[in-house]
């Protein structure tokens, strides 16, 4: 099949053209159909097989039809959220592609950066709002943004919002839409949290699930390698002297710790950069910049831009850290693969992360394949405690009385003037220095 087949006008079908696509993937063939039905729909499939264009090429026709029919241009009348400020701005940058010809406008607005281009977007008129719960909320509590005329939303990436805690705010916004709307829920993973969100906010809805849930897709090559902590640094510089590793994608668990292997790498000579939630807004998309670009060649990143990293071929993604929650190991392996194309996925596994690859085994159903043979193989088979100081119980101390006495001081008169002079001095009040 191809774009043509799905009965989408000519402005959509130009752009899809310019953009170089050709055939729609399983979900865009399964859910554009039901969306131009207007019908609710609750999408599951692999993360990088393409379900931005799933939502928003529909979107689009639909938005464009009636303003073919006379409705009001520069209206918002569709929402999208998102868990990221990365994956907003992605697919704010979708819709734009996608709608190049249809005079649709589209805006997004997220935390991190000042509001006000962003107010002065929605002054100007949009017809689709891409936005981050939180700063959304913001917008409404102020009276500036006007969600009543919502006649479609989408709530991409459900599961990741639940992860990170934003049930509440979407709630919150749920509650400011028309209840006569089209609603379109999308997931990676379809845990029972899920289920059930999608139970409370979908009429009648129609399932699309193009792969197992949450499966890893089969053309990324996966492994594991078994490796001391201490050690995890030095065998990422030395799987990084392959020149055949263009790019990657490597994931910490911590802020911290991309910010410190990140300045591992650049000592030994390997251009990173990192990426996480303490860095300003604009430090983040100058360092997702230089990595699309190709002037650095290794991202280091937390789990927050597990979801809204596009990058066209990335061929590796490393796991310096093995996540806690399986779930999240699907969302990081995704970002390479996408689109049909190949891509290695490999990942460091400590004594103390075994337990971690064992539940992202079974949740992905097979078994990762473990490189045996590597400089650095694992040696600490335990988990060490931390060292703690031990002080004996107190009835096995020795009464106070009986403990070394300290030496006894002089009495003050008997200390000498040079004594004396110093404890005045410390006494005297401190001069201000001059600036």
């Amino acid at each position: 099949m191809n774009f043509t087949e799905l009965n989408l006008t000519r402005p959509i079908l130009r752009a899809l053209e310019h953009e170089g696509y050709r055939h729609p993937s399983p979900i865009q063939t399964q859910a554009i159909p039901l969306l131009l039905e207007g019908k609710d729909l609750f999408g599951c499939a692999q993360t990088g097989t393409g379900k931005t264009a799933a939502f928003a090429i529909p979107i689009l026709q639909t938005l464009y039809k009636q303003r073919q029919a006379g409705a009001p241009a520069n209206t918002l009348q569709a929402l999208v959220l998102t868990p990221t400020r990365e994956l907003a701005a992605q697919v704010t940058q979708s819709f734009k592609a996608y709608g190049r010809y249809t005079r649709l406008r589209t805006a997004v607005v997220f935390g991190g950066v000042g509001q006000g281009p962003q107010v002065a977007a929605l002054r100007a008129g949009v017809d689709i709002l891409v936005a981050t719960p939180g700063r959304l909320n913001d917008l409404i509590g102020q009276g500036l943004c006007d969600l009543s005329r919502i006649s479609m939303f989408v709530l991409d990436e459900a599961d990741r919002m639940l992860d990170m805690g934003f049930i509440h705010d979407v709630k919150r916004v749920i509650a400011q839409l028309p209840s006569d709307r089209q609603t379109l829920l999308f997931s990676a993973t379809m845990p029972k949290e899920i289920t059930t969100l999608a139970a409370s906010i979908l009429r009648d809805p129609v399932t699309v699930a193009v792969t197992p849930v949450s499966s890893t897709v089969d053309t990324v090559s996966q492994s594991v390698y078994f490796v001391d902590k201490a050690n995890k640094g030095r065998l990422l510089i030395h799987l990084l002297a392959d020149k055949a590793i263009v790019s990657a994608l490597v994931f910490s668990r911590t802020k911290h710790g991309a910010d410190r292997i990140s300045r591992t790498l650049n000592k030994a000579g390997i251009n990173a950069g990192a990426i996480h939630g303490d860095k300003s807004q604009g430090a983040r998309e100058k360092a997702l910049a230089d990595f699309k670009a190709g002037r650095t060649r290794i991202l280091v990143a937390t789990d927050i831009a597990a979801r809204g990293i596009d990058i066209d071929q990335l061929s590796h993604v490393i796991n310096y850290d093995l996540p806690n929650e399986p779930e999240t190991y699907v969302h990081r392996i995704g970002r390479t693969g996408r689109a049909g194309l190949d891509g290695i996925a490999i990942s460091f596994c400590d004594f103390a992360e075994k337990a971690y690859l064992k539940d992202i085994q079974k949740l992905i159903g097979k078994e990762v394949a473990v490189v045996e043979e590597h400089p650095y193989p694992m040696q600490i088979f335990e988990v060490i405690p931390p060292q703690t100081r031990q002080r004996p119980p107190r009835a096995d101390r020795a009464p106070r009385a009986e403990r070394s006495p300290r030496a006894e001081r002089p009495p003050r008169a008997e200390r000498g003037p040079a004594v004396a002079e110093a404890r005045d001095k410390a006494a005297a009040p401190r001069r201000k220095r001059r600036r």
